[in-house]
């Protein structure tokens, strides 16, 4: 039906409707893999005409408004989703990255005594990630239908769930590509999302969810002020790996450089301390610690910003 001219018209209408008159900031486009293949069935092949329907429409959405972000939903190994129409792609900006989502979210249901035998699922994103230009959900599929929030999914008891949280966290701001983060996750919610209740403002009475807030609220702060976490995103000189290869400690870092500095970012996902001596020229000055007393963790905070950062 996709080849139907009233059908084209009446979608991409739709679709520039919803910009020009809600002012949306971007689109997403749900199982592109059903459009892609007929019937979503990739051993039948793919369905051309739909192919450049969705090449007409994103270029047209893009020519009416150059802003606006253009996502596909798509989990399929289809070449060139975010690469232009006039380069043979579909013209997506961003790639919904489900094995992403999924990896990360496994490795933290597991019991930190266990996570050494999964290590690589949050190595493995890497080894794919310049094929396309992806954005990491954890979005409003992550938080309903009986699958739990995201504080959740986390392994453990109440107490133990918040570090747990804020280090994934941590990890999705300073991993390439661009972040979506569902409303009420800021907010440590244990309650589903449900369109027809408002997030659980009341939660900021509780300190263990006032400082869950109050640490988001510094990683965005963080994420808008240091360029090295964004400005290179999609090229090979914006990440390096620097331990990639401790599996038994459960300990991951890289740095993240952009055109003027380079922030490294360490991380420890077992239970039991670390040292993490990497080789770095010059000094390292901390810029945020998720185990900082203020964001409900047990380190005393102390700023002092110059440069080299770690996060």
């Amino acid at each position: 039906h996709l080849a139907r001219g009233e059908v084209r018209s009446f979608l991409q209408s739709s679709a520039n409707y919803w910009i020009s008159e809600y002012h949306f900031d971007g689109i997403r486009i749900d199982a592109i893999s059903n459009i892609i293949y007929w019937q979503g069935n990739q051993g039948r092949g793919e369905n051309r005409e739909a192919v450049e329907f969705i090449r007409k429409l994103n270029t047209g959405l893009k020519a009416l408004h150059p802003d606006v972000m253009l996502i596909a939903e798509d989990s399929t190994a289809y070449p060139g989703v975010t690469k232009t129409a006039a380069e043979g792609g579909l013209g997506f900006d961003y790639k919904w990255d489900m094995g992403w989502m999924n990896d990360t979210l496994v490795y933290f249901q597991m019991p930190p005594a266990s996570r050494k035998e999964y290590y690589h699922k949050l190595t493995f994103s890497m080894l794919y990630y310049y094929s396309e230009r992806f954005l990491m959900p954890l979005s409003h599929d992550e938080v309903v239908h009986g699958k739990g929030t995201i504080l959740q999914k986390m392994y453990g008891d109440y107490e133990l769930k918040f570090p747990q949280t804020r280090v994934l966290y941590m990890y999705m701001y300073a991993h390439p590509g661009k972040q979506l983060n569902f409303m009420g996750n800021e907010l440590a919610m244990f309650r589903e999302w449900d369109e027809k209740r408002e997030p659980d403002w009341e939660l900021l009475k509780m300190p263990a969810h006032d400082s869950f807030h109050r640490y988001i609220l510094e990683l965005n702060k963080i994420y808008l002020k240091k360029a090295a976490i964004w400005e290179l995103d999609h090229t090979y000189d914006g990440f390096k790996w620097v331990d990639c290869n401790s599996d038994n400690r459960c300990v991951f870092s890289y740095t993240r450089t952009g055109k003027k500095n380079t922030l490294l970012a360490v991380f420890n996902f077992s239970d039991k301390e670390a040292t993490i001596s990497p080789e770095l020229d010059g000094k390292v000055t901390l810029l945020i610690n998720t185990d900082w007393e203020i964001f409900g963790g047990k380190t005393a905070k102390s700023i002092k910003r110059t440069t080299p950062e770690t996060i």
